[in-house]
């Protein structure tokens, strides 16, 4: 039988009393102004100097509620109260965004947590579990691909050798840029990689428009939609744009943009459930007098139903092998995550607690991709959201109320709180 919210915790303890909205928002602003953008967003990227900064801003302020900063080998970032015994609590989400990323994707998780901790601190609440804020090393994917790195070796669904190889687009490798960003952390301490929480939840951003269409402040995600990624490698030969005919070109760019358009002739979707997207285009040598000879391009592939989005999967290599003409084509798939349910329980848990509030809640699949994808596998697991202003995202213009960012972390606060209390299941 799951445990019901402990009793012992009175309406004078919920630590939902003392969360600050102004403190919250204070921090996002404070945290925003590392890696900020001349249109007001946040260029963040993972284990850039920018991320070892926001790192850093965190430690300080963990720090001053007594909480221990350590990093694991995968580049995870953790804050730990220590308190009870066993398994912790752990609570978070990530710092790197996208180079036009927002103020609020990622980063409101993190903070959300922290002011969770510290509203239950000045509740007087003695968890019986010790409680962890976690910042997750390359959710986002932008600088190394693919996203969600940390989460996915912490869980133990990627090997730590398999990440480290990985290189951006400047040659930096993932173990490179691990060793730049400890070097520039030199007061926290390193940790051993992976573990099995008692329970995770994860506060978000909704990156889409229903909640706030509906003017509800808060979100039971009842799951993340499947993401399966591939890189395409285009091999042709440089000519002459001027010298060599038709018949002799083997131009890579001319094939590859044939490949993105039966791609996207075969993955059409007239419901539009299907979602189909090339965000990246490398071509070689890029010079305006020479036929390309080599061009790589990502698919990000995504669809709610696991079956239908593993059929989907398996038509993408045989259409770039079909359009590829005089040229070669490599398909590599780079992670095949299908969709997932986070457990009844714990969403049970968010609505009661948004209930206690007063807070208009619905449920709704997360369309995006999250960290907790990763940590769902390995214990209970569960998501919140808030509204996101048009449903705009990856994005200067990313914004959420600052009621909307409070009444999340309440949210959070509350749940947290029982579960660190808790002596049963989550």
């Amino acid at each position: 039988m799951t445990e019901q919210p402990s009793n012992e915790l009175r309406s004078n303890e919920l630590p939902s009393r003392r969360v600050s909205q102004q403190r919250l928002v204070g921090r996002l602003m404070e945290m925003a102004r590392i890696g900020a953008t001349v249109s007001g967003g946040v260029d963040r990227a993972a284990l850039s100097a920018e991320d070892a900064a926001a790192q850093a801003l965190m430690a300080q302020w963990g720090a001053s509620l007594g909480l221990r900063a350590t990093r694991d080998a995968a580049g995870n970032f953790f804050l730990r109260w220590e308190a009870g015994a066993g398994a912790p609590l752990v609570s978070g989400s990530h710092l790197d965004s996208q180079p036009t990323g927002g103020r609020y994707d990622g980063v409101f998780g993190v903070i959300a947590a922290l002011e969770a901790v510290q509203a239950m601190q000045e509740t007087g609440l003695a968890p019986r579990r010790p409680v962890e804020i976690v910042a997750w090393m390359n959710e986002e994917g932008s600088r190394f691909a693919p996203g969600m790195m940390g989460a996915a070796v912490y869980g133990g669904a990627r090997a730590l050798a398999d990440i480290l190889p990985v290189r951006d687009q400047a040659g930096i490798s993932v173990e490179a840029a691990l060793a730049s960003t400890a070097a520039a952390l030199p007061g926290i301490a390193t940790r051993p990689l992976g573990g099995t929480p008692y329970a995770y939840v994860e506060a978000h951003i909704e990156q889409g428009p229903e909640l706030e269409r509906a003017h509800c402040p808060i979100g039971i995600v009842s799951g993340i939609q499947g993401k399966h990624t591939f890189r395409v490698t285009v091999r042709g030969e440089a000519a002459h744009a001027g010298t060599s005919t038709r018949a002799e070109r083997r131009d890579a760019l001319l094939a590859a943009t044939a490949m993105v358009q039966a791609l996207a002739r075969v993955l059409h979707d007239e419901a539009d459930v299907t979602k189909f997207t090339v965000g990246r285009f490398d071509v070689t040598p890029s010079a305006p007098s020479v036929v390309a000879s080599q061009v790589i391009f990502s698919v990000d592939l995504r669809h709610p139903d696991s079956q239908e989005l593993r059929r989907l999967s398996a038509l993408v290599a045989p259409a770039c092998e079909a359009a590829a003409g005089p040229c070669e084509v490599e398909v590599s798939r780079l992670s095949a995550a299908d969709s997932l349910a986070f457990p009844a329980a714990m969403r049970a848990r968010l609505r009661a607690a948004a209930d206690r509030l007063g807070l208009a809640h619905r449920d709704l699949l997360s369309a995006a991709g999250h960290d907790a994808r990763y940590l769902h596998p390995i214990c209970p697991s569960a998501m919140l959201f808030v509204p996101s202003r048009d449903g705009v995202t990856h994005n200067e213009a990313e914004f959420t109320e600052p009621a909307d960012l409070y009444a999340g972390a309440c949210v959070l606060a509350d749940v947290l709180a029982e579960l660190a209390m808790s002596t049963g299941q989550p």
